[in-house]
């Protein structure tokens, strides 16, 4: 995976660029709700905090460590929240979806699975992954139920995993989708956004 370049993904309902330090004032209103950060490793419902949050994933992109996108809701052309790969691993063909956060007002809308399958449409067929993992805090039963409405696979939990706000450390669940599910998950659980997607 080419981290220089700047990949634009799109369906029909979502539009996710590169993020930038000056998507700083499009996020702000929409980060700015405490509990959308109740489950994550960070913060940054407060402008220090999320001013933080866009320093570390700039760098992470730099870093070769992360890809961060800003989610756009093509419906109103508002920016909605973040998301990004990392973990990318080519000699194994797979990485990791995460970073994940949408704004109050787009949760229960379907950006969100949008947003999943450009991901997952540009991981197997553009990128060649053979595997694609998710991961979610052991508490977080919302996001457990979200991945699992996508057809992701539960594999399991791992103890102790990451350290967390607090410096508590989380157990974290892992969900993953292989090359062979995908097929059948683009015409089922992501089919209204097949019609018209692009890269």
């Amino acid at each position: 995976m080419d981290f220089s370049r700047d990949i634009v993904l799109e369906n029909s309902r979502v539009l996710l660029r590169p993020l930038q330090l000056t998507d700083f004032e499009a996020l702000r209103p929409v980060a700015a709700t405490p509990e959308l950060w109740a489950y994550t490793l960070t913060r940054a419902d407060d402008p220090i905090s999320l001013a933080t949050y866009l320093t570390d994933a700039m760098q992470g992109r730099q870093q070769q460590r992360r890809y961060p996108f800003i989610i756009i809701d093509k419906a109103t052309g508002q920016a909605a929240g973040s998301t990004s790969y990392y973990n990318v691993d080519v000699a194994d063909a797979k990485l990791s979806i995460g970073y994940t956060w949408v704004g109050e007002e787009f949760q229960h809308s379907g950006l969100n699975r949008a947003a999943k399958h450009a991901l997952l449409r540009y991981a197997f067929e553009g990128l060649g992954c053979e595997r694609v993992e998710l991961e979610t805090d052991s508490r977080n039963h919302k996001s457990q139920q979200a991945m699992r409405r996508m057809g992701a696979t539960e594999e399991g939990t791992l103890r102790s995993h990451r350290r967390t706000q607090g410096g508590i450390r989380r157990d974290t669940m892992i969900f993953s989708i292989i090359r062979p599910e995908w097929a059948h998950l683009r015409q089922t659980v992501f089919q209204q956004f097949e019609a018209r997607a692009g890269v």
